[in-house]
């Protein structure tokens, strides 16, 4: 076993690779960009050393000065982690060379599994099922008909030129067949001039699942069983589970062989991941193999109790695999959630700023636990627009999949972000939604489950604003409705305590929540408090227990129902985590935006989200109309045209191309 590992890669999994090295007595070599060096990976290495700027091909992506910082640390092997260089055949070369040891596959199995068409083409040798289809030259309707019944229905005849979804049909039997194709023919003739065609086997309500294979050296192969991920956003997993809901023990059996198969074809050494599309039947095909540790491995870990990390080290240094398939078995339901800094309601859209509170429930850290997080940021980092914006992962563990699942609502319920968007209120949602509680799952769930994963907003319920109100109170000095336990000023000119001569007091704030304005009132008449909000008043009493300066852990009683949560401030805003969900309410003070609603700002342009500044199209001083481009944003590589949305004159622009900007960052000011 080598002695020292440099884990050439960032944030969780940095942390992740870390702590089992850690475990297993490995001295640990962090590398860091410019705006990674107060990063938490840096600090759970044992050193760390900076290897360029902020933007991944000048740091993450520089296998040289990887390599550099290898040979300055005396580091015998490299951990990829995943992404960045995780699947470069030349990085595994270039490794090779130096006579450092890379954790993971030969370059000569990233390369066979690099082209996607030289790996079906592999996989189709060594016997793993694809997914049938026709793309040849042969467009007699006879043969075409043969292709389409030895698939087996439904199929898709799709023009060879086509596209938005121009001569395209779903054929459902063979008797519809020929009358479709017929139609397709000429449809893709008269809008592509080209009646080619190609049939696919048309697959409804797919699932994702993929199996964890590990092979070592020594001529062993296993898998550790499935993985589903068919839930996703954008293409990109968003919920993963093991095992796979409804899956059986023959088909179990079946893709497990079939993606050894796969890593045996290649030669394949250590961890690596062959993902499937699954029909609604059971019928599975090969889709590709990632030749790296997943991010959802930790599920396979919290069902199978082994530690694939340390299985990659081991098989690394040429160990053979600690277990055969026999002894391989499942036990229990792992569920995991990614935590991202991202906004649900604006297509997901990545959220950076910095994060100024982040709570988890009492869990385990990159370990096996009923509660797991796998984190790489803590309170006070900054979610930086150059990488990947997850938080945290969340895995939860049952005795099945119902109290996995139980379980993982009440852990979202329980963590907090302040500071950037999140999608955690989205995870709970989709946690409670009947389709995936019932197991009716594909890839497209979210899409499919809209409107109850994104309903419409409702204004916040009378606890949330009595929770707001009573936190304001506490930060006011009242940490107590019952006066005797709040602390006593010396002059008694500086109580806090609401009392007046004639003995009421009441205070209206008004509470903005989001569209919706509240105007809540506290009064006091002796000893006795209320809440007064519409037509409703209610007795209200409170207990308030100071985290920090700004942060209140909250039980209050109204009309005698009981309440708490946590009250974190920021800003003007109130963040109120309680039942398991945040309202963000702000305090309005008249006076303080007097200017904001005399319009004083009302010719700023305000980006929509965090992205880059990559063409600005005007200059002060140019007259613009209603319309017109003025600067072009790049985000989620995409291009964003920020217009104006008046007839007006460029007053300024706030920023030059190049530059990184954050949602809601003011762009440019126009005048009338």
């Amino acid at each position: 076993m080598f002695t020292t590992l440099l884990i050439a890669n960032r944030g969780e999994i940095a942390c992740r690779v870390a702590a089992t090295a850690r475990r297993m007595g490995l001295r640990t070599v962090a590398v860091y960009s410019d705006a990674d060096a107060t990063a938490r990976h840096v600090a759970a290495c044992d050193s760390a050393v900076h290897i360029g700027g902020p933007e991944p091909r000048e740091s993450y992506l520089r296998g040289d000065a990887i390599l550099a910082a290898a040979r300055q640390m005396g580091a015998q092997a490299i951990h990829p982690g995943y992404g960045f260089l995780s699947e470069n055949e030349g990085f595994a070369q270039a490794c090779a060379d130096a006579g450092i040891v890379f954790v993971g596959p030969p370059n000569s199995a990233i390369a066979a599994m690099g082209s996607k068409s030289a790996a079906k083409t592999l996989m189709d040798k060594a016997g793993v099922p694809l997914v049938p289809g026709y793309h040849g030259d042969n467009q007699d309707p006879q043969f075409l008909q043969d292709q389409a019944d030895a698939m087996g229905y439904p199929v898709l005849i799709k023009a060879s030129a086509g596209g938005g979804g121009k001569g395209m049909r779903i054929v459902e039997s063979s008797a519809d067949f020929a009358a479709a194709l017929a139609s397709c023919q000429r449809e893709a003739a008269s809008s592509f001039g080209d009646d080619k065609v190609l049939i696919e086997r048309y697959l409804q309500k797919p699932r994702h699942i993929e199996i964890q294979v590990f092979a070592d050296t020594h001529g062993n192969a296993v898998y550790l069983f499935e993985r589903d991920c068919s839930v996703q956003r954008r293409h990109q997993k968003v919920i993963e589970e093991a095992p796979a809901p409804g899956m059986t023990e023959a088909r179990r059996r079946a893709m497990g062989e079939a993606a050894v198969a796969a890593a045996r074809a290649v030669n394949y050494v250590g961890a690596g991941t062959v993902e499937f599309i699954v029909e609604p039947d059971g019928r599975f095909y090969f889709m590709e193999m990632n030749t790296r540790l997943q991010v959802e491995h930790p599920v396979t870990e919290m069902i199978t109790g082994h530690d694939l990390v340390e299985w990659q080290l081991r098989v690394a240094a040429g160990e053979a695999l600690p277990v055969t398939q026999a002894e391989l078995a499942i036990t229990g339901h792992a569920i995991e959630a990614r935590i991202y800094a991202e906004n649900p309601d604006n297509g997901f859209l990545p959220s950076i700023g910095t994060l100024t509170a982040l709570n988890f429930p009492p869990h385990s850290a990159f370990r096996n636990a009923d509660i797991r997080v796998d984190g790489g940021v803590q309170a006070g980092d900054s979610i930086s627009p150059y990488y990947d914006p997850m938080i945290a992962k969340l895995i939860v563990h049952g005795a099945d999949r119902e109290q996995a699942r139980a379980r993982m609502v009440q852990a979202l319920g329980q963590v907090q972000a302040v500071g950037v968007q999140t999608n955690i209120a989205f995870l709970r949602r989709l946690m409670l939604d009947s389709a995936f509680a019932s197991a009716d799952l594909d890839t497209g769930l979210i899409a499919r489950r809209h409107d109850s994963l994104f309903p419409p907003v409702e204004p916040a319920p009378g606890r949330i604003l009595a929770l707001a109100l009573a936190g304001l109170q506490a930060q006011r000095g009242l940490r107590h409705s019952r006066l005797l336990q709040n602390a006593a000023a010396a002059d008694p000119w500086a109580q806090r305590d609401g009392w007046r001569i004639a003995g009421a007091y009441e205070q209206t704030t008004t509470l903005l929540d989001g569209e919706f304005a509240h105007d809540v009132s506290v009064k006091r008449h002796g000893a006795t408090w209320a809440l007064a909000h519409g037509d409703s008043t209610q007795t209200l009493e409170w207990d308030a227990q100071a985290v920090d300066a700004a942060q209140y852990q909250l039980r209050i009683r109204l009309d005698g129902a009981d309440a708490s949560g946590t009250i974190i401030f920021r800003g003007e805003d109130i963040h109120v985590f309680a039942d398991g969900i945040v309202r963000v309410l702000k305090v309005h003070d008249p006076v303080e935006h007097a200017q904001d609603a005399a319009g004083a700002h009302g010719g700023g342009l305000t980006a929509p989200m965090p992205g880059k500044i990559i063409a600005i199209a005007v200059k002060p001083g140019d007259a613009v109309k209603s319309g017109q481009t003025l600067l072009v944003m790049e985000a989620m590589k995409m291009e964003h045209a920020i217009m104006a949305p008046t007839d007006g004159t460029v007053e300024e622009i706030f920023f030059e191309v190049g530059d990184q900007v954050a949602d809601g960052a003011e762009l440019a000011s126009l005048t009338d």
